[in-house]
């Protein structure tokens, strides 16, 4: 199944974001949040296409909308018996990540640990075991086609102990087409720390390795991270990659009925 994972509704959100490639590639306004579709900018692609598809999916993704949009894009959900929630856009430029992201890996990972090799298997025990590791830590994972880079450029990062057990993983991508302002945009997250691992600066090492290679790799103009307003942690470990909260911006995930969150 292309390496399919997770609930049997995230299995079917993928297997839909796969099927739609080449309209997500081709339309205007649509964009690809990596795990159902979406858009960055609702009104070029189209309301009722929008609203066809979050009937059909359940969930809809809005990708660096402008903030001061964000109330009418709620009401306008709401009126639909839908809810948004919204997250903090933070974003750096290569001159602006790249120094503080080498600055971070050049201390070198804590003693026992080890960056894995690529994952280009998409159904490998591997690309398994990396999706499991995403799904214990409360992150919908993407499709293993995804994760190895089959439908497009990616950067995967995962960190393993000296038992070769997985202990921190952060994943990159573009999510926009040759129609947005956003095309060499990279979008940096899945970060995920095993509890067990936490206190070690795991998290800050995997999301620099992460943004340090989607320059590098991916040839990116930018890169933006998305986090909770709520989430210091993750806010500071973005921070230490270079990256700082843009308040004109927000992207959000979309809910027929509105309960509770996508992912965490």
């Amino acid at each position: 199944m292309a390496g399919f994972f997770g609930t049997e509704q995230q299995m079917a959100l993928q297997a839909a974001a796969e099927k739609a490639r080449d309209w997500t590639l081709n339309t205007p306004g649509a964009c690809d949040p990596g795990r159902f579709l979406g858009t960055d900018n609702p009104d070029l692609l189209g309301w009722d296409t929008l609203f066809d598809i979050l009937k059909r999916d359940g969930v809809f993704g809005f990708r660096l909308i402008p903030s001061e949009e964000t109330e009418a894009i709620s009401q306008r959900l709401q009126e639909k018996n839908c809810k948004i929630d919204f997250w903090d856009v933070f974003v750096a430029t290569r001159e602006e990540a790249v120094p503080a992201s080498t600055g971070i890996l050049a201390a070198g990972l804590p003693a026992g640990y080890r960056y894995c090799p690529e994952f280009k298997d998409a159904e490998s025990a591997d690309m398994v075991a990396l999706q499991s590791f995403m799904a214990e830590q409360g992150i919908a994972p993407f499709s293993g086609t995804r994760l190895a880079g089959l439908e497009g450029p990616v950067v995967t990062v995962a960190i393993a102990d000296e038992s070769n057990t997985l202990a921190a993983a952060a994943h990159s991508y573009f999510p926009y087409n040759q129609y947005s302002p956003y095309k060499k945009w990279a979008w940096g997250g899945l970060v995920a720390v095993s509890p067990r691992h936490r206190g070690m600066g795991l998290g800050k090492f995997v999301n620099a390795k992460m943004v340090s290679e989607c320059f590098a790799r991916l040839d990116a103009d930018c890169i933006h991270e998305l986090v909770a307003a709520s989430n210091m942690p993750s806010r500071k470990m973005v921070e230490g990659s270079g990256l700082r909260l843009d308040p004109a911006l927000k992207c959000g995930i979309a809910m027929v009925g509105g309960n509770g969150r996508f992912t965490s």
